[in-house]
């Protein structure tokens, strides 16, 4: 009997050793086993300065990101859900600057060394020197950054730059669509920003790691735009947005639409319906390379090319007013590549019924 009393008290003892010893294992590993951003305890934002000294700060309502087992981290930013504050200039970002009817999200990836965090859980807070990767407007640049790490509790940690990182324009191709809004805005712009974050990961509960975020979810109701049908001032305003990409093509010399430009003719399509009781004006543009009656005829077809693309997408053709102006309206010195590319483009307005 007492055999047995002995032989009992030793799987006991065994059985606490063991399981004291699975806390410690799981302490080596301090990103085990994985976390998951929350977005409602989260905030991403950037910084912008106009006409010298004026700072804006904006910011991004979805984003999604985890940080894995193994220390890689990731963050998925939905473009689309900036916000400025005022809808028009939301939509001018969107547009203009962001170009996100070709790049829709934004994509932060790092690797954590977990040597690096191994005594957070006695500290609490440390600040680790990191090389975030950032992926915008189709480039990839690396962003040293020192980044400060709380532990809140057990199961949630916050994440935040110890200062903001500067992100310069021109690494990002993104020159062209800052110009695009300094005119839209009549404001002038420094061409870099700075980006601010505080999110927090909260502590995986299944036990097991995470999958790659999913692409950020489209935005719903954390953009300022709202779902349904625009006002007329909304609309005009998008018409004037729209007018200003760009990103409408043809082949040279013709009246056909290039693939490209399909993304944006798309968004186009979205906001006139969205505008049922609207009739849309498209209008064609040309340089003044060649005679001004092939101009008047080319800007027409062209006119004519992107209402045809629209009704052939489920929007009715009375809902369309085309016209050429061929040469006769320049935004730009001719004299110039850059001047005459502006001035080759379409239009959109509400039409004068």
């Amino acid at each position: 009997m007492s055999h047995l009393r002995f032989s009992a008290r030793v799987g006991c003892l065994i059985a606490l050793l063991a399981a004291m010893a699975q806390p410690a294992a799981a302490q080596d590993n301090p990103f085990a086993p994985g976390w998951t951003l929350d977005p409602a305890a989260s905030t991403l934002k950037f910084q912008s300065i106009k006409n010298a000294t004026k700072v804006e700060v904006s910011g991004f309502a979805t984003f999604s990101g985890n940080i894995g087992a193994d220390g890689a981290a990731m963050v998925r930013v939905a473009l689309d859900s900036v916000d400025t504050g005022i809808d028009l200039r939301n939509v001018r970002m969107r547009f203009l600057f962001f170009e996100t009817f070709k790049y829709p999200e934004a994509v932060i990836t790092a690797t954590i060394p977990a040597e690096a965090l191994a005594d957070l859980a006695t500290l609490r807070r440390k600040t680790v020197p990191l090389v975030l990767t950032l992926d915008l407007h189709g480039a990839q640049r690396p962003l040293a950054a020192d980044v400060t790490v709380t532990l809140l509790d057990d199961n949630r940690v916050a994440v935040a730059p110890a200062a903001p990182i500067s992100i310069a324009i021109a690494d990002f191709g993104l020159e062209v669509g800052v110009a695009k809004l300094e005119e839209a805005a009549g404001v002038d712009i420094v061409p870099s920003a700075t980006v601010t974050f505080d999110v927090v990961f909260a502590r995986n509960a299944d036990g097991t790691a995470p999958a790659a975020p999913e692409p950020a979810a489209e935005p719903a109701t954390a953009a300022l735009e709202a779902a349904g049908d625009f006002s007329r001032e909304a609309c005009e305003g998008r018409f004037e947005i729209l007018s200003r990409t760009g990103n409408i093509y043809f082949a040279s010399g013709s009246a056909r639409l290039t693939p490209d430009s399909t993304p944006l003719l798309d968004a186009v399509a979205d906001i006139v319906s969205r505008c049922p009781d609207l009739v849309v004006q498209v209008a064609g543009h040309t340089d003044a390379d060649g005679s001004e009656a092939t101009n008047q005829r080319l800007s027409a077809a062209r006119a004519n090319s992107v209402a045809a693309w629209l009704t052939g997408h489920g929007i009715s053709p009375d809902r369309f007013r085309t016209k050429g102006f061929g040469e006769a309206r320049p935004v730009a010195d001719n004299a110039t590549a850059e001047g005459r590319a502006k001035n080759r483009r379409i239009e959109f307005a509400v039409a004068d019924e």
